[in-house]
């Protein structure tokens, strides 16, 4: 297969998955090369996603790895017979690569949950309020880019509104609420905006109250990523200047954990939906 200059993270993944299967079995790089008639510096290239492999390849490491796990495997063939292109490869070249792969996530996602303290999640939000969010950027973006990562972000949400979406719950603290970026109009607009995403049957919002008191986690955004099979659940963090994918079994063990203890501190919806009509009538 052709290389690639430029995986994405998904690609990366895969590979990522086949590297630890092959150090659970305790094989070298040369020995899984052996078994599908490929040098070590090809099994590499694999590892990294730099170079895909056929679903039969992968099968027949997976066998020689003495992994029993089927819904893993047949997971990982899914990923590695993946040849279509999405509609977010239009924006490559325009926008940084996480940007991309975020969407890709998303797409892939069985089930979705994320938390947020101070802004609303961009899968729910409105083009004013994220346009606001995109202006006060650490270096100001030009008018043309800013515009672009407004639509892509807008077509991002159309995951939501295809034939079989994904669960989402989104965990909203109170101050994320409360914020009233681009002024009282484009708030409103923003709680209107969750009230009707709110009601429909996948989508599930809660608030974290003030009077829940102290809550779980640095107030980074979390967004959690269920995958086919718990192997590959994935957990994307948002920092300053990129756009972090962990994937670590203690890591997603973690992160599930300090969900799980946030919603235990969440309204339940119906009171969630009560605390954001109070809000959008202050405004």
């Amino acid at each position: 297969m052709p290389s690639r200059s430029h995986p994405t993270q998904r690609q990366r993944r895969l590979g990522a998955e086949l590297r630890k299967l092959r150090e659970a079995a305790g094989m070298t790089a040369e020995e899984a090369g052996a078994v599908v008639d490929i040098k070590a510096y090809q099994v590499s290239h694999l590892e990294a996603g730099r170079v895909g492999i056929t679903p039969n390849r992968l099968r027949t490491l997976a066998c020689n790895y003495g992994c029993a796990d089927e819904g893993l495997v047949e997971a990982l063939v899914a990923m590695a017979d993946e040849r279509d292109k999405n509609w977010w490869e239009e924006y490559r070249g325009s926008l940084p690569p996480g940007y991309l792969d975020i969407a890709e996530l998303e797409h892939n996602s069985r089930t979705m949950r994320t938390c947020s303290s101070v802004h609303i999640p961009g899968l729910l939000q409105t083009a004013d309020h994220a346009r606001v969010i995109f202006e006060e950027a650490v270096s100001p973006l030009p008018a043309h880019e800013l515009d672009i990562r407004i639509e892509h972000r807008m077509r991002r949400q159309s995951v939501l509104d295809r034939k079989h979406p994904a669960q989402f719950t989104a965990i909203i603290h109170e101050a994320a609420l409360r914020m009233q970026f681009g002024g009282r109009e484009v708030a409103r607009a923003q709680l209107q905006h969750l009230l009707a995403v709110s009601e429909r049957e996948h989508i599930e919002v809660r608030s974290v109250p003030f009077a829940a008191g102290s809550f779980p986690g640095a107030g980074q955004t979390v967004f959690y990523a269920h995958g086919p099979v718990p192997q590959l659940d994935t957990v994307q963090l948002d920092a300053a200047h990129t756009t972090v994918f962990l994937s670590a079994d203690l890591q997603l063990e973690n992160y599930r954990g300090l969900l799980e203890r946030t919603e235990a501190k969440c309204l339940s919806p119906e009171k969630t939906r009560d605390l954001i009509h109070s809000i959008a009538k202050e405004l």
